[in-house]
């Protein structure tokens, strides 16, 4: 046999031998696949306790609204908890989230579960549950509106660039990264922030049951730890899990349900794909999977448009 033959059949050998390897890789990604679809409508399917979990920078989330008017609509679910981690976010996509959550609370309750942080949005949702529960270091609180615009005219200065431009009116595109606000431009963005500051603080008022003045003077941006907000009434109680299930029985849900999680999954047509990316991290490729888009590149905070209610927890 000569040894262009033998180098055909080695190379014949190692297609043979990915190829082997690659369906066994589909095969078990389908088994993953085809699990989690039928496990998830048979947790669904029966009498259980939601659990959503609302973590990172808060927007304007539609696939998050679908899922809590699914769970709202649900007539399996006889109990909800919302887990929140989170520094806040867009004002807009706060109230977004709060009014969802109220929603189901009309329905059923609903427990806030204030894990690690749930300031200023966070804190906007937290307020929308029958009940705030929290640890004794959680932190939670920052109630205010903030709004930032960048200004790039000293860079363009040294570049030596200049941007003219001719608008309809004084305050048309104001504020405006090319040049300092004018003192209108600054009122009426003021007028802006407290006006959506005013109703952040009055709906603090109304869901903690607290005079508008009192609620005000906690309004000043401050950061409470868990003991801190159970003694000014902004939760209503330390604890965690047992603390959780306790208030559920004592609103009629047993606690012999389940708790099953109603967080983001993949939708049908991309089971399979998440199902490959588990095996790849399974068998140690996981870097080949790890998607790399502007989010992951850019500080979150740089992506909030409009009115933010964000606790700003250092520099990036």
């Amino acid at each position: 046999m000569d040894s262009s033959t033998i180098a055909d059949r080695r190379r014949l050998r190692r297609k043979l031998s990915f190829w082997r390897i690659a369906a066994v890789v589909l095969f078990v990604a389908l088994g993953f696949a085809l699990y989690e679809f039928v496990a998830g409508d048979i947790e669904t399917g029966r009498p259980h306790i939601a659990h959503v979990t609302i973590s990172g920078l808060i927007t304007d989330n539609d696939e998050l609204l679908e899922r809590l008017k699914k769970i709202e609509e649900s007539d399996r679910v006889k109990g909800v908890i919302v887990s929140i981690s989170s520094p806040g976010g867009t004002t807009y996509g706060g109230e977004k989230i709060f009014k969802a959550i109220r929603a189901i609370a009309a329905k059923k309750p609903v427990v806030s579960d204030v894990r690690t942080l749930a300031a200023s949005a966070g804190y906007m949702i937290a307020t929308a549950g029958d009940t705030i529960i929290a640890g004794e270091s959680s932190l939670t609180g920052s109630i205010g509106v903030i709004f930032q615009y960048p200004q790039v005219q000293p860079l363009l200065d040294k570049l030596g660039v200049s941007l003219q431009e001719i608008k309809s009116s004084p305050l048309k595109a104001e504020p405006s990264p090319f040049h300092p606000a004018s003192e209108e431009a600054k009122a009426m963005i003021q007028n802006m922030v407290m006006d959506s500051y005013g109703w952040f603080v009055d709906l603090v008022a109304d869901r903690r049951k607290l005079p508008r003045d009192e609620a005000l003077k906690l309004a000043d941006g401050t950061i409470f730890t868990g003991r801190q907000a159970v003694k000014l009434k902004l939760i209503d109680q330390i604890g965690g899990d047992a603390e959780i299930r306790t208030y559920l029985a004592g609103r009629n849900v047993s606690k012999d349900l389940p708790i099953v999680d109603w967080n983001k999954k993949s939708s049908t047509p991309f089971l399979l794909a998440d199902a490959v990316s588990r095996v790849a991290v399974l068998f140690g490729y996981g870097d080949l999977v790890k998607g790399q888009d502007i989010a992951a590149i850019l500080p979150q905070k740089l992506l909030l448009d409009g009115l933010v209610s964000v606790w700003q927890f250092g520099r990036d």
